[in-house]
C-alpha cells in the first residue's frame, strides 16, 4: 500500500500493538487466532526493520505491576521496542506515542490489539486526525462481550468496525483494513 500520509517527512510504517493485556482480552472471542496473527505481524515487522510499538493501558482496574495489567504471555516485546503507557482510549492522548513515531519517521500506522470498540477505534481515529495513514489489521483485533450493556456481540462489533474502517478516508491520508496475510512491510 502506498503511503499518502500528510506527514510528508515521515515515510515509514509502525506496527501498533494496543492493550493485549491479561485483564483486557480474557474471554475475548477468537483470541488465539488474533494472538497468532499479531505474532506473525510482529515477526514480519522485526524482520523488515519496522518499529513495533507496544501500548499498555493503566487505570483503576489495570494497575501497573498486577497480572491483569501485564501483557499476555503469548506476546513478547523486545527491550529495544517502545512501550507506551496510557490512561485514555486514544493511544496518542497524554502519552509519548507521537514523539516515538516522529523519532522513527513514521507516518503510517498498522493497528492491532484490543479492545476493538474502545482503544483500537479511538487510536485509529486519533492517528487519522493527526495526519497519519491508519490501517486496521482486520483479523488482528478483538474485544470483550458487552452485550449485557446493550452492545452487539463481540463478533458483530469486530465485523462492523472492519466494515466502517474499510470505508474511512480523510484528505491526503489513507485508511482502511488489511488482513494479516496481505500485510507487506
Amino acid at each position: 500500500m502506498a503511503a499518502m500520509t500528510t506527514l510528508h517527512e515521515r515515510p515509514h510504517t509502525a506496527l501498533l500493538v494496543i492493550d493485549v493485556q491479561n485483564g483486557v482480552v480474557a474471554g475475548s472471542p477468537g483470541l488465539a487466532d488474533v494472538l497468532t496473527n499479531i505474532n506473525i505481524l510482529v515477526d514480519r515487522a522485526r524482520t523488515a526493520g519496522v518499529p513495533v510499538v507496544w501500548v499498555q493501558h493503566q487505570d483503576g482496574e489495570l494497575v501497573p505491576g498486577t497480572e491483569a495489567w501485564e501483557y499476555v504471555p503469548e506476546l513478547k516485546r523486545l527491550d529495544s521496542e517502545p512501550l507506551i503507557a496510557k490512561s485514555y482510549p486514544d493511544s496518542f492522548e497524554d502519552t509519548e506515542l507521537e514523539d516515538v513515531l516522529a523519532a522513527h519517521g513514521v507516518g503510517r500506522l498498522l493497528v492491532t490489539g484490543a479492545q476493538t470498540d474502545c482503544c483500537v477505534r479511538s487510536t485509529l481515529h486519533g492517528g487519522l486526525v493527526r495526519g497519519y495513514d491508519a490501517t486496521l489489521v482486520a483479523d488482528a483485533h478483538t474485544t470483550e462481550d458487552l452485550t449485557a450493556y446493550g452492545a452487539p456481540s463481540p463478533e458483530l462489533v469486530i465485523a462492523h468496525t472492519n466494515l466502517y474502517w474499510s470505508n474511512q478516508s480523510a484528505p491526503g491520508r489513507t485508511a482502511g483494513t488489511v488482513r494479516t496475510a496481505d500485510v507487506r512491510f
